[in-house]
């Protein structure tokens, strides 16, 4: 008898962003010298601040288990950011997992949710293993289309899904913009998922707004979900967080005491000493990181059509017509060894997302080498 794996399952598409990461490690073992212009993970240390505490932390043998919701002090670290109780976070295996959980609790079969094109991978994918049904709006030179949105709110919408600073464009949503968005989430009833995963990686003095802090009642209807992995290079700890009503936050509580217990013990310590990083320390990372930026953006749009992204650390280049985006990756990895993401991942086809967050010197060679694929 043939054993058969469940169609929920089965609907799921794998990372891809994820998927390179082991293709890139097997050329690399070939002996190829790969430029990876694809992963969103930076190039700078994790601070030696956390290091240090997370080694602390081991020596201290905090290595049990520890609260399903983590470590108090850490919730309450997070929730004087986000002006609530500690009741009202919880740690989670990156955003990742803050995102699954999210859709797990409020999500029932058939429900809606509303997620602007171009989107970053996993939300479709979340929502899906959630038995939910994406539905994929698409945006004005990557600002969100309020008219659009309004159009696709259903009796069955749950959910909308905002992402400001956004992956995979860059784009660092209004005041104005977040306010006609909350208006319909208010006027609907509907639930708003805010990942705010790079809201400390914005430049040209933008400013993040957090649609949560518009009023109380948004309070109640906002699930924020954020990550240390990448302000601070945290990347492989896994420690991200969620912020929302009590009753939320507790239901997601239950769910991770059946689902992993909880975060890893020493990397939430780890994670504590990101509160004591003085302000230079922000002000040098986006000022590398709007360095790159500037220079990778005047690199592409010579090459490409493309918006300047205001925060995260992506270009989404728009490709020439009748050009894949899929087979320009391909062969932009195949014969000129540069890693690059191709728009279909994010909703659109026809692009490919090219990160900044590489050394310079990659940099630079990247895009010499796109360059020379592109003539």
């Amino acid at each position: 008898m043939k054993m058969k794996v469940s169609k929920r399952i089965d609907s799921i598409e794998e990372s891809g962003t994820v998927k390179l990461t082991p293709v890139i490690n097997r050329l690399r073992e070939q002996g190829k010298k790969i430029i990876n212009l694809a992963v969103g993970e930076p190039d700078f240390k994790t601070p030696k601040e956390i290091i240090k505490r997370t080694k602390e932390a081991l020596d201290f043998n905090k290595t049990r288990y520890d609260a399903a919701a983590g470590l108090d002090l850490l919730r309450e670290k997070i929730a004087g950011n986000y002006d609530c109780k500690k009741e009202n976070v919880i740690i989670t295996n990156g955003s990742k997992q803050a995102l699954y959980s999210t859709f797990q609790v409020i999500l029932d079969s058939g429900d809606e949710v509303v997620i602007l094109n171009p989107y970053w991978v996993t939300f479709t994918e979340q929502v899906k293993l959630a038995g939910g049904e994406p539905v994929i709006v698409d945006t004005t030179g990557h600002r969100p289309d309020i008219e659009l949105i309004k159009k696709n709110i259903t009796k069955k919408t749950k959910a909308v899904i905002i992402n400001s600073p956004n992956n995979p464009t860059g784009a660092v949503y209004t005041k104005q913009e977040l306010e006609k968005i909350a208006n319909l989430v208010i006027k609907h009833n509907l639930f708003v998922v805010s990942d705010e995963t790079y809201d400390e990686l914005i430049y040209d003095d933008k400013k993040h707004f957090r649609i949560s802090d518009f009023s109380e009642k948004l309070k109640k209807q906002t699930i924020s979900v954020n990550s240390f992995s990448k302000i601070y290079s945290m990347t492989g700890f896994r420690t991200g967080f969620a912020a929302a009503d009590e009753k939320i936050i507790d239901k997601m509580r239950i769910l991770q005491s059946h689902l992993c217990g909880n975060v890893c013990t020493f990397a939430q310590y780890g994670a504590l000493a990101a509160f004591d990083l003085k302000k230079k320390y922000y002000i040098r990372i986006r000022k590398e990181l709007e360095e790159k930026r500037d220079y990778a953006y005047r690199r592409a749009k010579e090459l490409f059509g493309c918006v300047k992204p205001e925060g995260a650390f992506y270009l989404f280049a728009e490709l020439s017509e009748n050009i894949s985006s899929e087979r320009f990756a391909k062969d932009l990895l195949k014969m000129h060894n540069v890693c690059v993401v191709p728009g279909e991942v994010f909703g659109s086809p026809g692009h490919i997302r090219i990160s900044f967050a590489a050394s310079m010197d990659d940099i630079k060679k990247g895009f010499d080498r796109i360059k020379k694929a592109s003539g």
